[in-house]
Formats: structure tokens, sequence, C-alpha cells
């Protein structure tokens, strides 16, 4: 029996999440993607495979904001972020991809902070 990694375990874990879920024009795929220190989270329709809006910590017009703050704070004013652009360009709702990660802590703030600005999902 081997051993399989973290990584791996994610990825495996994401397909299988990616094989259900699929962004649209009406309604496009919400992703989230986390590192050990930031939190990327963007809007992309599936079928041209474009990235429609994104936000992450690492953006110059948030990092004001975010000083300071622990990590699940900063990933809820991502989504905030990530929502308020979304509007911008006409999107109210969307589909909510976790990559692979469990709907817990950052991801789950990525995702209560993108309701809060107005997404639905």
């Amino acid at each position: 029996m081997s051993k399989v990694n973290r990584k791996e375990s994610r990825a495996r874990r994401h397909r299988r999440v990616r094989a259900t879920i699929t962004g649209t024009p009406e309604r496009p795929r919400l992703n989230v993607f986390r590192s050990l220190t930031h939190i990327y989270a963007q809007v992309i329709d599936d079928t041209t495979g474009n990235t429609l809006v994104s936000a992450s910590s690492l953006d110059a017009e948030l990092r004001a904001q975010m000083a300071g703050k622990k990590k699940a704070e900063q990933a809820k004013l991502v989504g905030q972020a990530v929502a308020a652009r979304a509007q911008a360009k006409g999107f109210s709702s969307v589909v909510f991809d976790r990559g692979g990660y469990r709907y817990h802590g950052r991801v789950k703030a990525v995702a209560d902070g993108a309701r809060e600005g107005g997404l639905e999902f």
C-alpha cells in the first residue's frame, strides 16, 4: 500500500468536485485556491475557459485593509472583493468550487464574504 500525500489527495478531491461543477456564461464558477500565506478567488466561464474577475490577498487595493488581520478575516475580504467585481461585470449568481479543500476555515470565509458581497450560490 503506497502512502498518498496531501497534494495528491487534494488533486483527487478537486477532480471529483469538478466532475459535477461547471461554470456557464450565465452562472460562472467561483474557484478558490489557498496557499500557506495567501488566498485567491476567481470567477471562471468554463465554456470559453476565461477568467472573468479575480481577487486575492496579494491585490494592492486590498493590502491596506488586510494589515494586521488574521488569515480567515483576509479571506473574507477577498470574498467580498471578488463579489463586488463580479457584480460590476453583471454576475449575481455563481457556482462555488472549493478546489478540493474542505468547506472550512479560509475557504468558508471566502464563501461567506462573497455571499455578504451579494453573490448567490
